[in-house]
């Protein structure tokens, strides 16, 4: 049997969510990461994580490896040749050649967000206008007006890895969480639903200063130094500096909102959320995070069945398709089930 030769040729580009097993591949992917190890004989192999915009794959040089590690750096763009297998379930790349490409068309390796950045815009701003306290309208309105901040602000991925972590992400995630602000004021008429609103777009601002992107997301020096959430609290002062009149307990709060979104210290929160609205922002923001991190996790993942590999952010494997029906011996004879509360095992 003679294998396909999967090539990666412009307008032809072989996304690795597509390749199988047994599949010859020659084609150019991002580098991601690389490492060296050892096998037990003690010899060294490259291990490197190449990526489209479909997904990740993991390579493996084995013969001459530290020669092709000195070859280039993470975040190169790669011209690779090699065959694909099956290593635990998962499609594994054995290369036989690789060396620095060209820079490539960054589509390739850049998602973009499914949703239209110009309609996701004009909704945000429509939710902005509804906002009835004057100063967190006209807050609101002086970020929006910035021409600067609005090019990078639509562009820009809200995360380097688990949720939004595309062209637009950013956008995408900061509208899904104002529209949840609107629900969660209208279940709950304690809060201020103007002051979650302005909380809900502002509280992730600095992300456009956290991040770089272009054909890869990764952190800049500010954004490993201080972090989006400092960076934001910086950006509302400067807008706040322009505004004598803003009320000095309203800007407290939306300072607070900021820097307690993430909930936990653990979580890289500098602050625990302390009135309603934080605690709100936390769990709608955790939440819009969670559902698109979990849902990427199990379009992307490539292990057969209706189980994903183990989820190690979750600790967890995580079902993505249909339950299979028990046979008759299982439903005859349930498997143990451990009692959380005595510790023995029980049936039910």
């Amino acid at each position: 049997m003679i294998d396909a030769l999967v090539e990666g040729q412009a307008g032809s580009h072989a996304w690795i969510k597509e390749l199988k097993d047994n599949d010859r591949v020659h084609g150019h992917y991002l580098a991601k990461e690389k490492k060296v190890g050892q096998t037990k004989k003690g010899d060294p192999f490259l291990s490197i994580t190449l990526s489209d915009r479909t997904g990740d794959i993991e390579a493996r040089v084995w013969d001459n490896a530290l020669q092709f590690s000195s070859l280039f750096k993470e975040g190169d763009i790669l011209d690779v040749r090699g065959q694909t297998g099956s290593y635990k379930g998962q499609i594994q790349l054995t290369l036989t050649g690789l060396k620095v490409s060209e820079a490539e068309d960054p589509a390739l390796f850049m998602e973009t967000t499914p949703c239209d950045i110009t309609e996701m815009m004009t909704a945000l701003k429509g939710l902005i206008k509804k906002v009835k306290d004057v100063h967190l309208r006209n807050l609101s309105e002086r970020f929006l007006s910035d021409h600067a901040f609005v090019e990078q602000f639509k562009k820009c991925p809200a995360a380097k890895n688990f949720h939004h972590n595309y062209i637009g992400g950013l956008l995408e995630h900061t509208l899904s969480v104002c529209k949840m602000a609107v629900q969660v004021s209208g279940q709950y008429p304690d809060l201020d639903g103007d002051l979650l609103m302005a909380g809900a777009f502002l509280h992730d601002i600095g992300k456009i200063k956290e991040f770089k992107y272009s054909t890869w997301v990764d952190y800049t020096d500010e954004g490993r130094l201080i972090g989006h959430v400092i960076l934001g609290v910086a950006m509302l002062d400067e807008k706040l500096a322009a505004m004598k009149k803003f009320p000095e307990e309203t800007a407290l709060r939306l300072k607070h909102l900021i820097l307690s979104h993430h909930g936990e210290y653990e979580f890289g929160s500098p602050k625990r959320p302390k009135f309603l609205e934080a605690f709100a922002l936390h769990m709608v923001d955790d939440l819009d995070a969670k559902m698109n991190g979990i849902a990427r996790f199990m379009e992307k993942d490539a292990k057969e069945g209706s189980w994903t590999d183990f989820n190690r952010m979750f600790e967890r494997y995580l079902l993505k398709g249909g339950i299979a029906a028990p046979s008759a011996d299982e439903e005859r004879y349930p498997a143990p089930v451990e009692d959380e509360r005595q510790g023995v095992l029980f049936r039910e």
